[in-house]
């Protein structure tokens, strides 16, 4: 769904998306600013090419402009880095002689640095995205670095099809058209691949009826399986809404689903008359296993899973309560530690479920867990256990959250592994508090 001489770095996303959709959460907020420091470092790498593929749209020659253009749609698998799982969706349009005529891609998923505050309006859901053209020698060189497979499937239009669906992306494509109002699920480099085909069929295209099988946070899922820290971030950012069966046709904001299902469509002209969507596949590019494990290497990777890293921390967790029974005192700058990164992670939370208008993130139960009111505690406890007296705040902790850990099976929305840990880990630093009470208050 991205490309990387121009992405849409969709990622995560939800990233993101590709951002939200691979923003990192409580403990990932430790490693969060080194993160971007990291994906600035690639999007600063790559901005001369998205320069180049966003200069004004190069019109066919006069010698091939009156020929009947030939229009592919170009689905490219999935790439290692996290705004690469998804894929990418493009159309290609040639006109005249191979190698010697007009051969371009237009591309949905390009973006601009210079909007302000980009990152912080993708997060928001207001980010703009544009099409651009370039050259598809470009275009392919990059998925050959990297290893990546390139199918094209031919459309099957007739000669003034392709000539409106050719004009409609040189005009699509200009300056001033050439923005829109991205959002992962509904509007992204592959739905709207698939939207403009549509307008300027003469007809309807008719795809197989299928029953709603897959969740979006299973069709994600699906992409991300092999990513788990990829996985578990989108997870704590996406709520309930993502768990509910979606229709066929929303499934295709995925490039692989597309295509699959651009092979089996019909177009459907008035009254009776069918004909296949697609006349010809060729696959232009194979995968390439070996330039895809190095792709692989070159990834930085953290040494342990989200579910080890949550069962290490529950384990930790476990053991400091056990200390703090045997010495009689609260560890408050574990206290400190803790609802500092609880209050942080809720206010991202907050944020999204707030203010941000991606689809799926406004319905989220991870919220009773990850607010900002640890933070307006925090005072509070330290003092409490500085002093040995007592605090509300944990009796209220230790409930919430003894409620979410024995509902969370019952609640629609799927949650990650690392959340259960984690909401284990506060309700035994609440637990570890009430018992320290009991023992000063049983000391007078």
């Amino acid at each position: 769904m991205t490309q990387k001489l121009a992405q849409s770095k969709e990622e995560s996303s939800l990233k993101p998306l590709f951002f939200a959709f691979h923003f990192s959460l409580y403990v990932l907020l430790i490693t969060f600013a080194a993160e971007m420091r990291r994906l600035s470092f690639i999007m600063a790498v790559f901005c001369t090419a998205v320069v180049l593929c966003a200069q004004p749209v190069a019109e066919p020659s006069q010698t091939v402009s009156d020929s009947v253009p030939t229009i592919s749609l170009i689905t490219c698998s999935p790439g290692q880095e996290v705004y690469e799982l998804y894929g990418h969706t493009a159309i290609r349009v040639r006109l005249g002689q191979p190698g010697a005529g007009y051969d371009q891609v237009y591309n949905y998923g390009v973006f601009s640095f210079s909007q302000p505050h980009f990152v912080w309006r993708f997060v928001l859901g207001q980010c703009d995205y544009m099409v651009a053209a370039c050259p598809f020698d470009i275009f392919l060189y990059e998925y050959r670095r990297r290893g990546s497979s390139v199918t094209e499937q031919v459309l099957n239009l007739k000669p003034e099809e392709a000539q409106r669906l050719s004009a409609a992306l040189r005009d699509n494509a200009r300056p001033e058209n050439c923005s829109y109002r991205y959002n992962f699920l509904t509007n992204n480099c592959t739905t709207k691949a698939r939207d403009i085909i549509e307008e300027n069929i003469n007809g309807n295209v008719i795809y197989p009826v299928r029953a709603p099988r897959f969740t979006y946070r299973q069709l994600i899922h699906q992409f991300t399986k092999g990513h788990p820290w990829a996985q578990d971030s989108n997870d704590m950012l996406l709520g309930v809404d993502m768990d509910t069966l979606v229709s066929p046709r929303a499934e295709m904001f995925l490039p692989s689903y597309l295509m699959n299902y651009a092979d089996s469509a019909m177009i459907h002209a008035f009254p009776t008359r069918y004909r296949p969507l697609v006349s010809e596949k060729h696959v232009l590019l194979e995968a390439n296993a070996e330039a895809i494990a190095a792709e692989a290497e070159r990834q930085p990777s953290f040494p342990l899973t989200p579910a080890q890293l949550g069962g290490l921390l529950l384990a930790l967790s476990v053991l400091l309560m056990a200390f703090e029974q045997r010495r009689g005192h609260a560890v408050w700058m574990a206290d400190l530690c803790w609802m500092l990164l609880q209050g942080l992670a809720g206010i991202l939370i907050l944020i999204m479920v707030v203010w941000s208008t991606h689809p799926g993130v406004a319905s989220n139960w991870q919220f009773v867990v990850f607010n900002p009111l640890p933070l307006l505690a925090i005072y509070f406890v330290v003092q409490a256990d500085r002093h040995h007296t007592s605090c509300l705040y944990h009796r209220w902790a230790a409930w919430v959250l003894a409620a979410f850990l024995v509902v969370a099976p019952f609640i629609r929305q799927d949650f990650s592994t690392l959340v259960l840990f984690l909401a284990s880990c506060l309700l035994t630093r609440a637990l570890s508090h009430l018992l320290l009470y009991r023992q000063w208050k049983a000391q007078g």
